[in-house]
């Protein structure tokens, strides 16, 4: 059979287009995640103006309750309170507690008087330390009728300062009955 120039265009076209290949892409180096920055540091607490009245109002609320040794108006945000006030009806005792470990005086700070209170520590599972007061002590009085806010100071502890919700004097008017 002689060489037939027509049947040889489809084969040789097909052998050309088999040879059309594209050229592989370049291989991409590995992308290799960037280690995550580190935490920015926590900048310190910006200093308190000079006048206590001018602190920022510590995030909460109080809430009261009651139970068989009498009642108590917590302060916080959600879970364990930061401060509590409570009144102990069998020891006709007030009991001003704050969360925390540290043992130096609290400083009770009010629209009309001021006063450092010796703490001791409650023992609980949560650290508290409490300042025990008698029922007609004139610093309760000022706590519930404090223009606004109350301050909780200890050195070695975060600055309280908590708002005078009617809580604080419900509690005291509980104890003395």
């Amino acid at each position: 059979m002689p060489f037939q120039p027509r049947s040889a265009v489809p084969v040789i076209a097909m052998f050309a287009l088999a040879s059309c290949v594209a050229a592989p892409e370049p291989r991409q180096p590995p992308v290799i995640a960037a280690p995550a920055p580190a935490p920015a540091p926590i900048a310190p607490p910006p200093p308190l103006a000079s006048d206590w009245n001018d602190w920022p109002v510590t995030p909460g609320t109080w809430r009261y309750a009651a139970d068989s040794r009498g009642t108590r108006a917590m302060f916080g945000n959600g879970g364990d309170a930061l401060v509590v006030l409570r009144c102990d009806r069998i020891e006709r005792r007030m009991y001003l507690s704050r969360a925390g470990a540290v043992t130096a005086p609290l400083t009770v700070r009010t629209s009309s008087a001021s006063r450092a209170l010796a703490v001791q520590p409650t023992g609980g599972t949560l650290p508290y330390v409490a300042a025990a007061l008698a029922v007609n002590d004139p610093l309760l009085d000022a706590m519930a009728f404090s223009r606004g806010r109350v301050a909780l100071q200890q050195e070695g502890a975060p600055v309280l300062v908590v708002p005078s919700y009617a809580e604080i004097g419900r509690v005291i008017e509980d104890c003395r009955g």
